[in-house]
């Protein structure tokens, strides 16, 4: 009986050791990754290759931030990260309000995710919600906060983000939604285009409907006073 004992907890060691030793290899890989995607842009995501295995046609145009007008990081920090210039790629605040909520309301956990996270999440996890997803979220969006800029994390998310079935990134969305450049947005289409983020394939920024034009005008109401804690992203580059 003893022997049997040694031998299944030897056995669990031994399976213990080698899930170690595979995460350290996960972790040095994305490591690897993180660092080659500060230089290189991500040529594709697992939300993309998802999408296309579903037989979705991808709509997508890569442009530099300085392509991007600059109402549309603003609209995003305003409706998705207010602190995104401030933290290291987590909100513990948010966070914690948003584990809170979902304990009280005895449902999934919603928001919370930083910008930092949700690019993690495009272009290395999964789009369903879970707390598995969030503990991973978390230790990626600190690395890559150490090694990307907060304009090279901004540019990222906006080239990833999902805007519509197949359409990703803001070229794309702008020319899909508002046939214009992602140059010419106005105050107006960048809110709406914030406000479509948490439910891409739902919400249509091109023909909002009376939830998302609410949610929009709240977004938009908080860019002009947002302004001075986005000049991470909105200073002259």
């Amino acid at each position: 009986m003893t022997g049997t004992r040694d031998s299944h907890r030897h056995g669990l060691l031994l399976w213990l050791r080698r899930a170690a030793v595979v995460a350290v290899i996960l972790f040095e890989v994305f490591v690897f990754l993180v660092i080659i995607l500060r230089f290189i842009n991500p040529p594709v995501t697992t939300v993309m290759i998802a999408e296309r295995l579903k037989g979705t046609h991808i709509e997508r145009h890569w442009v530099p931030l300085s392509d991007i007008s600059g109402e549309l990081p603003l609209a995003v920090i305003a409706g998705e990260d207010g602190r995104f210039c401030y933290h290291w790629g987590v909100d513990w605040g948010a966070l914690k309000d948003a584990i809170a909520e979902a304990n009280r309301d005895g449902g999934e956990m919603r928001g919370a995710s930083t910008i930092p996270m949700q690019t993690a999440k495009n272009i290395f996890l999964w789009t369903s919600r879970s707390y598995i997803r969030k503990g991973l979220e978390m230790p990626m969006a600190y690395v890559m906060s150490l090694f990307w800029s907060k304009q090279r994390m901004m540019e990222v998310y906006l080239n990833v983000a999902q805007w519509g079935p197949g359409v990703f990134g803001a070229e794309a969305a702008s020319q899909y939604h508002f046939h214009k450049s992602a140059a010419e947005l106005d105050r107006h289409e960048a809110a709406l285009l914030a406000a479509a983020l948490p439910s891409p394939r739902v919400r249509n920024p091109g023909k909002p409907g009376p939830r998302l034009t609410r949610i929009a005008r709240a977004i938009e109401l908080r860019m002009g006073r947002m302004a001075p804690r986005a000049a991470c992203v909105l200073s002259p580059r």
